[in-house]
């Protein structure tokens, strides 16, 4: 009785027209296992993708041959079981055909039993080209859908966009930050799994009614018998033991054991307080004989979407266990071209960043991956709530029945796998394609449904409306009970009417700004487009030059060659990064100069917009900017480059996020001082507001006692700019506020009366000294006068406790080095190695 899994492993893979069959790692995909073999060049480096698109125009083959043990073979179910086939497969085992795939989002599996042997067991999975395949497609619709990403030119198609026929990651067509590598392999684990007389399917924790004193939970399981069955279900976990008889017939069955906790440990986002996790354990008995059994962990907590009227519109915000929840953090994008490359310690990195940056939320945009379960288990385990969109973008998508079928197909298995992760807020139906076609408003949207006739415009949105306004919402009001669900982001709200698509200044759902950037917008702009909650928004720059030197020469070090134009997928970006920063800074010096200024332009910008959003509170309830991460080497919105080293912006989020935090807004003529709680006790102390020249002489000072409610953010000073410059010149004085309690500095912000081109900067002396017995991590930095964005960098990889800040003569900054050591949870203080200090001056023409 029972269940027995076994791995198949010993894999190899060639090309189908070819004939020498070459090692393989399983999972993996053919990009990586050519790349392993020597036949193709890094995929990343230079210009070399480019050179790489004929390997989607081909099929693939894996094979591997394995023997069964005879424990495995003793049982009366054996099936096959692929969690991850990219994506048009057929299998055979031992020259039998066992199964056809045409999902990767999907697990796919097949009764093998009669066909295994002891020994000599010969599996084949044969990889037809998603290119190929999806062609014919386009071909017998006979008419393109809209799907503006897919970078058909690059992949040598022209204008045929055929990613929107294939439920595979829409990210692997290419993207305005990714590169175009459209992936065929076995990219999730395969094996065998054996059962007789009873197993559990699945073990879902239902929480009906979760409060600080009880839990009312139903623990729904899935038990299949091979004959009817007389038993128990036992389920433990802390606090509870609740046992049921049960009746069984052959087959699946489902079954529900009602469970009440006392006084529960609740789970709450990183913040607010603990993560406490519960496993519980389900065990079907027959006497006192164990039959079977499964586990699964949760966190118990009362989560909703909260969108009611209020004087401004409609509110969009999370309420956790009766607290509204403001959300900090960033969209997440998959972390490689080549998933299988991504390790649990890659999505650690990740988790922890977004801990460290005081964030609470990611959102895993639609045009990647339903993640690994790693990813949820580290987001339940450090409090980062997520935003989950199904994997739609960009895009309009067929409506065939055996389309919808298999997206219904895909939506059930991935709501089931993931409806017991705690931090999972919200689930969305997809990124921007309400507002991309706008329906209900003939002038809006992005210039998609004008090109139709009449008919197949209403045939495409009654496509759209079935999968995102049916099929989707069906499956989470079936499986996940109590789930949020939000058709599509932008958008106010399911009107059926123009008032339904975002706009910039909607005071009603989500937005997605994007005047700065597409729009060549100014900065200031994030002041004025302040929705209820912004989804998205971002702002480009470089990695460092140790990441940009991972794919390009020397002689590739300028911003149109084709190396930097290759490494920039979003048009115009490197002109627009360059416009930008000639309206907001000074020039660079040289190409490297340009590296860095380009992430203080970036964080500059986007702090702007975070605190903005910050101050709006409770107005606005949400601030995610694009984006967290890169897929790949290159320029992008990303706060955190492909190899996990911070940007400025990533050390910018840091400040702007926290819990309790200064900001400093206002107008030309009005400087208002901000304090923003995200903690729900009140936060008493003193504020003080000190102006100093650029020698560091302290030309203003007023302290002021602040008591700021928990939860709220208010305005707890103003005056005129002319209060904090005097008669001193606006451009050589800096504004430093500093907000302290119980004697420790809870935040401190600087604050300039003029734009960062405008600002006297000179060549500062910078003293470093190590603190002695901090074993070479921590140290403590001194300037003679102002130093502008003092960037710190260091021989080995890892993260400063703050970067890119500015440094003032006569306040001494203390820096400790961390690194995240294998198997850490969090990062910890290590020896930097050698570093070196720099500032803006020395990286703008003089």
């Amino acid at each position: 009785m029972g269940e027995n899994r076994s791995t198949i492993g010993n894999w190899q893979f060639k090309a189908a027209d070819e004939s020498d069959w070459l090692p393989a790692q399983v999972p993996g995909c053919v990009h990586t296992d050519l790349l392993r073999n020597g036949r193709i060049p890094d995929p990343f480096y230079g210009t070399n993708e480019g050179d790489l698109q004929w390997i989607d125009k081909k099929d693939w083959e894996y094979t591997s041959q394995f023997d069964v043990s005879a424990d495995v073979l003793a049982n009366t179910h054996v099936e096959m079981v692929f969690a991850g086939l990219d994506t048009y497969a057929d299998v055979y085992l031992n020259n039998q055909l066992i199964l056809s795939a045409n999902n990767m989002f999907r697990t796919w599996r097949a009764d093998v039993k009669a066909l295994l042997k002891a020994t000599g067991n010969v599996l084949r999975v044969y990889f037809r080209s998603p290119i190929q395949e999806d062609l014919l497609k386009l071909e017998k619709l006979g008419y393109a859908l809209p799907a503006t990403n897919d970078q058909s030119e690059r992949g040598g198609l022209g204008d045929k966009r055929v990613s929107v026929f294939a439920r595979k990651a829409p990210y692997h067509y290419g993207w305005d930050w990714g590169p175009r590598f459209v992936t065929s392999g076995i990219w999730r684990d395969v094996w065998l799994e054996a059962w007789s007389g009873a197993r559990m399917t699945d073990f879902f924790i239902q929480q009906d009614d979760v409060k600080h004193s009880r839990a009312k939970l139903t623990a729904v399981l899935a038990v299949e018998v091979d004959e009817d069955f007389a038993g128990t279900i036992q389920i433990r976990t802390d606090g509870a033991d609740v046992s049921q008889a049960v009746e069984l017939r052959t087959g699946i069955n489902r079954v529900e054991v009602n469970i009440v906790l006392e006084n529960p440990a609740l789970w709450w986002s990183r913040g607010l307080g603990e993560q406490a996790l519960y496993t519980f354990t389900a065990t079907l008995l027959r006497g006192a004989h164990e039959v079977a059994h499964q586990s699964t962990r949760t966190g118990l907590r009362s989560l909703r979407l909260v969108r009611e009227k209020d004087a401004d519109g409609t509110s969009f915000y999370f309420e956790l266990n009766g607290v509204p929840v403001f959300a900090k953090g960033a969209n997440h994008i998959p972390n490689d071209s080549f998933l299988t490359e991504v390790t649990y310690e890659r999505y650690q990195h990740e988790i922890v960043t977004a801990v460290e940056s005081n964030m609470n939320m990611l959102r895993v945009w639609g045009g990647g991956i339903y993640e690994d379960d790693a990813f949820y288990d580290l987001c339940d385990e450090y409090g980062i709530l997520v935003w989950q969109d199904f994997m739609f973008a960009c895009s309009m998508y067929p409506g065939d029945e055996p389309f919808l079928e298999n997206v219904r197909l895909e939506a059930q298995e991935n709501v089931t796998r993931l409806r017991n992760h705690p931090c999972i807020a919200l689930w969305c139906g997809n990124n921007e394609i309400d507002t991309a076609w706008s329906q209900y408003d003939e002038n809006a949207g992005w210039g998609w449904k004008q090109q139709y006739s009449p008919e197949i415009r209403a045939k495409i949105w009654a496509d759209y409306e079935a999968i995102f306004h049916r099929i989707l919402p069906e499956v989470i009001e079936r499986l996940a009970p109590g789930a949020a669900y939000w058709p599509s982001s932008p958008m106010q709200g399911l009107t059926h009417d123009k008032h339904q698509h975002a706009r910039n200044d909607s005071t009603s759902g989500d937005i997605h700004y994007w005047g700065v950037w597409h729009a060549v917008e100014p900065f200031a702009n994030y002041n004025v487009y302040l929705g209820r909650f912004m989804s998205e928004y971002g702002f480009q720059s470089f990695p460092e030059l140790k990441t940009v030197q991972t794919y390009a020469d020397a002689a590739d070090m300028a911003l149109e060659s084709d190396v930097m134009r290759w490494h920039q997928r979003s048009g115009d970006g490197n002109r627009l990064i360059k416009e930008y920063m000639d309206i907001y800074f000074k020039q660079p010096k040289d190409f490297s100069s340009f590296l860095y200024m380009s992430q203080v332009l970036q964080a500059e910008a986007i702090k702007m917009a975070m605190e903005a959003h910050r101050r709006k509170k409770p107005f606005c309830m949400g601030t995610l900017y694009w984006q967290m991460n890169d897929c790949w080497p290159v320029a992008s919105w990303s706060s955190m480059d492909y190899y996990g080293r911070w940007k400025a912006l990533q050390y910018y989020a840091k400040k702007s996020f926290r819990d309790v935090s200064v900001s400093i807004g206002g107008t030309d003529d009005l400087v208002e001082v901000h304090v923003i709680s995200d903690i729900l006790d009140a936060t008493v102390g003193t504020l003080s507001m000190r102006v100093f020249d650029f020698a560091g002489h302290r030309l203003y000072e007023r302290v002021e006692s602040v008591s700021v409610p928990g939860n709220t953010a208010s305005v707890v000073y103003a005056a005129p700019v002319s209060t904090f410059v005097g008669n001193h010149a606006a451009s050589d004085v800096v504004l430093v506020v500093t907000l302290e309690q119980d004697g420790e500095v809870v935040d401190a912000k600087e604050h300039y009366f003029v734009p960062a081109n405008q600002i006297s900067l000179q060549m500062p002396t910078i003293t470093v000294r190590e603190v002695g017995g901090s074993g070479g991590s921590t140290f403590v930095l001194d300037t003679d006068i102002l130093a502008k964005n003092v960037w710190i960098s260091s021989e080995e990889d890892g993260i400063f406790s703050d970067n890119y800040f500015d440094l003032i003569p006569g306040v001494a900054k203390t820096v400790q080095f961390l690194q995240r050591p294998s198997g850490e949870n969090r990062f910890r203080p290590a020896s930097a190695g050698t570093i070196s200090v720099h500032s803006m001056a020395e990286f703008i023409q003089q």
